[in-house]
This record gives structure tokens, sequence and C-alpha cells, in this order.
């Protein structure tokens, strides 16, 4: 359960995609959109910058919202990531019915109510960003990276995004909400010490974990932005099929693994707790688990 593993990506991608069409009603994206637009023009291109894009999700949920001209530079840490990306978004493209061409730096993207422009690059988010220029810029994204930086990692980030008078989208930033169905008497020592675990340093500083929209919220006020925010939950239901069981073992091995890691006193207790909810998922009506997330919009007036 890497944040930053292929196979976990792709695994959480309908899960996100489900969680990201729930909230898209309360943030009116479309109108979002609009408002970035109007000091450039209806017709010119957004420009996007999207941090630890992994394999383009959320180009791919976020772009068809936005509509019409875009040009989005991705950036990620690792180069496999960034190798997938051409076939990837040509194979989504295609799925559309919409027209890609590019080659290993870029993808230009052509459907009947928007045009994107893609190209990429390899950075270091934890480190020097200062390369990774706003000139330009209308928004600058991120899908489940706010709860993995340090409070001084996002401070740095939004007074540069201030100072560029650059909007903010972070999208799928959990927030510390887990309710398993049924309940285990040892859930709720399970869950702090794997909400401890997301709290470590994850290369950015001490992470924000699933406080990180709560801290974000008043550090964007403070720099004279609006924000709005809604609920992106997970749904998994084992009883939904094999997509929804496989995602709930990779959760209950995964908040496992980092709960023992957290407490090795506790591992007997959390290896039983493992055994317990691994034992019920091949039981009718199975296990189902509630993730909690939050979306998170800023602009400036």
């Amino acid at each position: 359960m890497s944040g930053f593993d292929p196979d976990w990506l792709a695994l959480r991608e309908p899960f996100d995609r489900a969680a990201r069409e729930a909230a898209a009603q309360a943030l009116d994206i479309p109108v979002f959109a609009a408002r970035l637009r109007e000091r450039r023009g209806p017709d010119a291109a957004l420009q996007v910058l999207d941090l630890g894009c992994g394999t383009g999700a959320n180009l791919r949920a976020l772009a068809p919202q936005l509509g019409g001209a875009q040009r989005w530079r991705l950036v990620d840490h690792d180069p496999r990531l960034l190798a997938a990306l051409p076939d990837v978004l040509r194979g989504w493209a295609d799925a559309q019915g919409w027209r890609a061409d590019g080659k290993a730096q870029a993808v230009r993207i052509e459907g009947p109510a928007l045009s994107l422009d893609v190209a990429w690059q390899q950075a270091d988010l934890a480190g020097d960003h200062d390369g990774l220029h706003l000139d330009g810029a209308d928004l600058v994204t991120a899908s489940a990276l706010l709860d993995l930086v340090s409070a001084d990692w996002l401070a740095r980030w939004i007074a540069r995004c201030r100072a560029a008078g650059v909007a903010l989208y972070f999208a799928l930033s959990v927030d510390d909400r887990l309710h398993w169905r049924p309940v285990d008497a040892a859930d709720d020592e399970v869950q702090a010490a794997f909400r401890a675990h997301q709290r470590r340093d994850k290369g950015f500083g001490p992470a924000l974990g699933g406080s990180a929209v709560h801290a974000a919220l008043p550090t964007l006020a403070r720099a004279g932005y609006r924000c709005t925010t809604s609920a992106s939950d997970w749904h998994i239901d084992a009883a939904q099929g094999p997509v929804h069981r496989a995602m709930l073992a990779a959760m209950v091995d995964g908040i496992a693994s980092a709960a023992c890691e957290q407490e090795p006193t506790a591992a007997s207790r959390v290896q039983a707790w493992r055994d317990r909810r691994e034992a019920l998922l091949a039981k009718p009506p199975g296990m189902g688990l509630v993730v909690g997330h939050t979306e998170l919009l800023a602009w400036l007036d």
C-alpha cells in the first residue's frame, strides 16, 4: 500500500474517481474553471501544474470538468511513473473516443469539449522546488499529496502560489475518518497507531496526515484565499465484487503493517485484528470500509 507504487495507484483509481464524482456537485468545478478563465479570456488555455502526478490520475479526473483548452505540466519524482504517462494518457483518450498524439515528453489530446497539451518533468518535490516556476500558471493541483507533506512545506507553497496569484486544488486528502463494517474491538487501537504512522516524515518533514486540510485552511485564509471543501470518501464493500475485495485486502494489510511498525509492542494484537479482518473477506456479507477524504479548492478574488 505504498503511495508511490504503480499497482497501488491502479487499485485505488476507481475509488478515487467515484469519491471525486460524489464531491463534484458541491465543488462546482465548471464555475471554478470559469473564474480561472476570467483573467485570460474564455478561449485561452488554462495553465495547470500538477504536483506528484503519478500516472496522471488527477488530470484524468479534473481535465474533463475544467473543459476547454488546457495546458498541463505534470511533475513527479519517479521516472517509472513518468515513463508510463504516454501510454496511459493515450489509452484514456482512446477510451473516450478522443484523438491523442504525442511522443516521449508530451501528448496532445483533442475531444469535443476540451483540448489538452500535456508535458511532464521529473523533480523532487521534497527538495528545492524553486525550479518549478509558476509563471503563467492559473492552477496548482495535487491529488493524495497534501497529507504527506509538512506544515512548513505547505506554507512555502501557499506563499509561492499567493505571490503568483495562482489558485489551488488539493484532492483526496485523508482526514482521519475510518469506519469499518462490522466493528472490531481492536479497531480503535489499530487505527490510532496507523494515524500516528501517517504523520511520520515522508520526505517533506513531519507529515500532516489526517489534519492536512484542517492545517491548510487557516494558512490559506491568512494569505487571502477563499476556500471551499467537500467530502470525497472511499466506499469499499466486499459485496460489490473482486475489485472491492482486493482494495479491502490491501487496506487491511497496509493498515496492519503500518500499525505494527508504529507500535511494535502491539504486534500480536494487530496481527489478530488482521486475521479477523481477512477472515471476513471470505464470508458473506463480507466487510465494508469508509475512508474519509476531503477536497480543498482555494482561489483569490
